[in-house]
């Protein structure tokens, strides 16, 4: 588990990242999103203690991390898959940081498996594209089969087999228990890899909520409903959650397709059509980050904890 309380970090005059206070849970994937320059990966270095924050704290399993024993056996993170040694081979690479981190010879092959290098393991990192790299940096991450992963843009540089494989190797370390913490720019991949998301905007927290609940939340969400005797069919619904589209039918907004349905089905009206409007997590994220202080978005935030919360970017192909 993750607990970031009141995390505050400057640089010179400028507030980057501004009293944050979240929680990261074990046992699913938690998408981490902002705008760029929002604060995302420098709150990240905060927790892994690579940055010393002006004010608050952040605990991995309890403790800081400069405080963790074994850290790599506790957390696993990539942050930046530029950082290796171009001249040396994958292989050797992850050798050289199982030996630092006290990790057996046998789980490098097991992880270079994993991730899908072992027929590449013996080539210079200089050769590989940009997700090879980001594939060799997630191996590093789990070689200490940690249960806290966090991961810095791993999509950047994945083809689309890639993404594939990246949902279900971080769904798979989330069914197992651990600790998932992803941040990333590719709104519908993280709306298909992630159940619970952290927003930031100008350094702030603005929505720590369900995916899906967000995306219900957003603007753009409701019910159309095409129907011969709409009049008394919006008669019939909660005042205020519908109106006329000007079409012979209504458009919904505080209920789900069942509840307009069963309130036809109970007056006897017949329905021409009734269509469910889901914003994608993209458009609820725009809705969220528009306008620069975020006022809109803490509240949506503030309504999601009162109901009781609990294109890529590529420089080469993934191989």
């Amino acid at each position: 588990m993750i607990e970031v309380r009141g995390l505050t970090k400057r640089y010179g005059g400028r507030v980057v990242v501004d009293d944050l206070t979240f929680t990261v849970a074990p046992g699913r994937v938690t998408g981490f999103l902002g705008p760029n320059g929002a604060g995302k990966s420098t709150t990240m270095r905060m927790i892994l203690g690579l940055d010393a924050p002006a004010s608050g704290s952040a605990l991995v399993n309890g403790v800081p991390y400069a405080r963790l024993t074994a850290p790599m056996r506790e957390v696993g993170a990539l942050l930046d898959p530029g950082a290796l040694h171009p001249g040396r081979g994958a292989r050797a690479h992850l050798a050289w940081l199982a030996r630092a981190g006290g990790v057996g010879r046998a789980r490098v092959e097991e992880v270079l498996d994993l991730v899908g290098l072992s027929e590449a393991a013996h080539r210079r990192v200089a050769e590989f594209s940009l997700g090879m790299r980001q594939r060799l940096g997630i191996a590093a991450s789990l070689l200490g089969d940690p249960g806290v992963v966090m991961l810095d843009e791993p999509l950047n540089g994945l083809d689309p087999e890639g993404i594939v494989w990246l949902r279900s190797l971080l769904g798979g370390l989330a069914a197992q228990g651990r600790t998932v913490f992803v941040s990333s720019h590719l709104m519908n991949e993280m709306e298909a890899t992630a159940g619970h998301v952290l927003v930031i905007g100008s350094g702030r927290l603005v929505a720590d909520i369900g995916v899906a609940e967000l995306t219900r939340r957003a603007a753009g969400a409701g019910v159309t409903v095409v129907a011969p005797r709409w009049a008394e069919l919006l008669a019939a619904l909660p005042p205020g959650s519908a109106r006329a589209d000007g079409r012979g039918g209504l458009t919904v907004t505080g209920l789900d397709a069942a509840a307009v349905g069963e309130a036809a089905a109970r007056r006897g009206i017949a329905l021409h059509e009734l269509t469910t409007h889901r914003p994608r997590l993209e458009d609820a994220f725009m809705d969220l980050t528009r306008g620069g202080d975020g006022r809109r978005a803490r509240a949506a935030a503030g309504s999601a904890a009162d109901a009781g919360r609990p294109a890529a970017e590529s420089t080469g192909g993934d191989r």
